[in-house]
């Protein structure tokens, strides 16, 4: 709730600040004393329109403060999810800033961080609702009419079904639109992978393979070089008449002659056998192979165009000849993808359909129980409005759900269900109801809102209320009947009111005066907390004006006496 309000340099204040408390407060003064200044405030703290002309004559800026106690665990996990870091809540409480600068700069801050002023707005409608001749900020709001619908009925579980059904068939739905959407990217790309895949699957790369064609196009392009590289060696090693393994084998005899002289001669006779007779292997090898080494053109043309093949296909996907196979399996695996989506796309019809008809059944559910309390709900307010002077008022409360399609890919009803919610208002019998935010007289208004509002009193969420003047055109009598009203509010909420009316400033659990003085030339205006003699002064002011006399004074203790004591 607000705790303090501070303002500095706007219009006729100066530098006023206020200590507000619980339960109802009343603000009074006289016509101009500016009153309204101190709303307009609360509503720049709360992201109102703000405009130059709005700062005190000589100075550069105007400054509007207040502080906020957000101690109520719904309260604080509202506004920490409003700010989207609970770091800005200290000792459970908001200190909300608003400059106005007179070269069109200003800004806001929240606990001295900047803020953007949409946040301040929304900060405002989870923390206090002003209501004025013209002005119903959220109950005239079909949108907070079916919010606070709910919370009177106690709906809040159904709705939690309806909105839990929703989230599960937008999540079927969003993956179905998402396969149909990706579908046209994947027909171009599977076109593609298909091609791929074919040519892959055609020319059947096999890791290890280009290596061994490779040195196959080698061996068959050099063949007439190897094989006469292979004879010359096979005659200089074996058939020459002096060929290097007759060679060894002379040496190796002619040593073996004199061991029995110089044994040590024995171990470089048997050397020089064992290399004529691993000369002599040599030879025969490349005797061998000299006679595989045919020619053989049309092999030797196969091997060259599959090697062809192999560097275009490395070229064309950019990888090694070994890599090959690795982007066949891809495409594949990829290609077999693109058919489980397909297959998902279809598999997916049942289980829309069945989560569709959640929804609606979930949808009807809650539009049954809203149309059961809404009925409830509009006599609980119409039976305020006699005691408001609206005797022959009519205010009911109706509720027409959204006809929902057949096709579950269909539009999705909001989160807040499949309802339009509104309140239906004549004020007087014979007249044609219409919607409460259509309604012409603010004094109508103001007094419908209070109503609602005694009404709602133990279920709205909103801590602050704030009446500006809704005792315009109301006599006595009713200005008591208004009083007890917002007295009975008070126990609920925090309720600032600013009225003329003493009958109603006297049901007040305080009262604050607000004055216009002229200081060294200049007006200002002031604010100040009354004590109980201050208070019996002020409401005797309030109806007979600063000529009130004893008497007065004894009728306005009397009030106030009378006031609290049936409050």
């Amino acid at each position: 709730m607000l705790r303090e309000l501070s303002v500095q340099n706007l219009a006729l204040i100066e530098d006023v600040h206020v200590e507000l408390e619980d339960g109802y407060c009343a603000w009074t003064g006289e016509t101009g004393a500016g009153k309204s200044l101190l709303l307009t405030a609360l509503s720049l703290v709360l992201g109102g329109k703000a405009s130059a002309e709005l700062i005190r004559s000589g100075k550069t800026e105007a400054r509007a403060a207040a502080v906020f106690e957000v101690s109520d665990p719904a309260l604080r996990a509202d506004v920490e999810s409003i700010l989207g870091d609970g770091g800005l809540v200290e000792d459970d409480a908001l200190i909300i800033t608003r400059r106005i600068s007179a070269q069109g700069r200003g800004g806001a801050t929240i606990n001295g961080m900047p803020v953007p002023l949409a946040t301040l707005h929304r900060l405002g409608e989870r923390l206090v609702d002003v209501h004025g001749q013209s002005e119903g900020r959220a109950l005239v709001d079909p949108d907070r009419q079916r919010e606070l619908l709910d919370d009177y009925g106690g709906l809040g579980d159904r709705l939690q079904v309806f909105r839990a059904a929703r989230r599960e068939h937008e999540a079927l739905r969003k993956r179905r639109q998402d396969l149909i959407e990706s579908s046209e990217a994947r027909r171009r790309e599977r076109a593609l992978l298909e091609f791929e895949r074919d040519e892959l699957a055609a020319a059947d790369p096999r890791r290890g393979e280009h290596d061994e064609l490779t040195r196959e196009a080698q061996r068959l392009g050099h063949a007439d070089q190897l094989r006469t590289a292979a004879a010359e060696g096979y005659a200089l090693l074996y058939e020459a008449d002096r060929s290097a393994q007759g060679l060894l084998k002379r040496v190796a005899r002619s040593i073996e002659t004199l061991t029995r002289a110089a044994p040590e001669l024995a171990d470089a006779s048997a050397t020089l056998e064992r290399l004529a007779d691993e000369t002599r292997e040599v030879a025969f090898a490349l005797r061998d192979l000299g006679q595989d080494w045919d020619d053989d053109p049309a092999r030797l043309e196969d091997v060259e165009a599959r090697l062809a093949l192999y560097r275009r296909l490395t070229a064309r996907f950019h990888c090694t000849a070994d890599e090959l196979v690795d982007r066949r399996a891809a495409t594949e695996a990829q290609l077999a993808a693109f058919d489980r989506d397909e297959s998902d796309l279809l598999a997916l019809d049942a289980p829309l359909a069945e989560a569709w008809a959640k929804v609606r059944s979930a949808a009807a559910s809650l539009t049954a129980a809203r149309r059961k309390v809404a009925k409830d709900f509009g006599r609980a307010i119409q039976a305020r409005l006699k005691a408001l002077a609206l005797t022959g008022a009519r205010l009911t409360v109706e509720v027409e759900p959204r006809e929902l399609a057949d096709d579950p890919t269909g539009p999705l009803p909001p989160d807040s269900g499949a309802d339009c919610v509104e309140m239906l208002f004549s004020a007087n019998p014979g007249e044609t109801p219409r919607p409460l935010r259509k309604i012409a007289s603010g004094g109508e208004l103001s007094r419908v809102t209070l109503a609602a509002r005694a009404v709602l009193a133990a279920v709205d969420r909103v801590p602050t209320l704030v009446f500006d003047e809704i005792d315009t055109g109301v006599g006595g009598r009713l200005g008591s009947t208004l009083g007890k009203t917002l007295a009975e509010l008070g126990r609920h909420h925090q309720v600032i009111c600013v009225t003329h009316l003493p009958q109603m400033a006297s049901y007040a659990r305080r009262q604050w005066v607000i004055r216009k003085l002229v200081d060294r030339g200049r007006s200002r205006t002031t604010i100040s907390p009354l004590d109980a003699d201050q208070r019996v002064d002020e409401l005797a002011a309030m109806i007979r004006g600063d000529s009130a006399a004893e008497n007065t004074r004894k009728e306005a203790l009397a009030m106030l006496t009378e006031a609290h004591g049936a409050g």
